[in-house]
């Protein structure tokens, strides 16, 4: 996944636009600046009604910088994803960013919240006791958590029970360099064979039915040993 840049690493680019024919000063640079100091993806309506030109204006200024940045071969890009656009670091780099910045970084999401998260994004809108239910653990905890994080949010409540239910976010796609829920990888792929799901499905049970067949052989043993009194002295 692309790191954002931060305003200082992009302070020295060099920007780049045609004066437009009719009106006043072109809009790239105002574009830049914005987009530099942009928290979350920025769409083309809000960009518009900042710079007060017309979306039409701002979407082919928008594509310029993009051509621009791809041929003088820049360490970020321009790009449009979750609804807008943001700048980020280009996908030949990832390594050297991740050395530098990822590597050690606290507070990455546990194997729990990513498992959690997986089945939201793919199972949307799901509620909090159906989560549970697929994962077969609490998931109370990681729910709060993935709020927080602004990964996922609620979605409206079940009409039959009422639960709250709850969707992924424009941040998560953001996050994971999608423009949206259609651009998932299949999960059919990632899925186990239905001979290799009935077959651990039978281990399993055969595991669960030991305990109670050793219970049975000991309680039918304990019925056929003779009863034995002490008598009172």
């Amino acid at each position: 996944m692309n790191a954002e840049l931060s305003a200082s690493d992009v302070a020295m680019t060099t920007t780049h636009a045609d004066k437009s024919d009719e009106g006043g000063a072109d809009v790239s640079g105002a574009l830049e600046a914005l987009l530099l100091l942009a928290a979350e993806p920025l769409s083309v309506t809000e960009l518009a009604q900042a710079v007060d030109a017309p979306e039409a204006v701002v979407a082919e200024a928008l594509a310029g910088l993009v051509a621009f940045y791809d041929e003088t071969g820049r360490g970020f890009e321009l790009r449009e994803l979750g609804g807008g656009w943001r700048y980020y670091t280009r996908e030949e780099h990832a390594d050297l960013v991740s050395r530098y910045v990822l590597e050690g970084q606290q507070g990455r999401l546990s194997q729990a919240a990513l498992e959690t998260l997986a089945v939201i994004a793919y199972s949307q809108p799901i509620s909090r006791g159906r989560v549970s239910a697929v994962r077969g653990v609490n998931v109370d905890g990681v729910i709060r958590t993935l709020l927080a994080r602004g990964l996922i949010e609620e979605a409206g409540h079940d009409r039959d029970s009422g639960a709250v239910m709850f969707a992924t976010t424009s941040y998560f796609l953001e996050r994971m360099g999608l423009r949206s829920l259609d651009d998932l990888p299949p999960l059919a792929p990632h899925l186990p064979a239905v001979e290799e799901l009935e077959a651990e499905l039978g281990q399993l049970a055969e595991m669960r039915s030991e305990p109670v067949d050793a219970q049975a052989e000991e309680g039918a043993s304990s019925d056929s040993a003779p009863s034995t009194r002490l008598a009172d002295d």
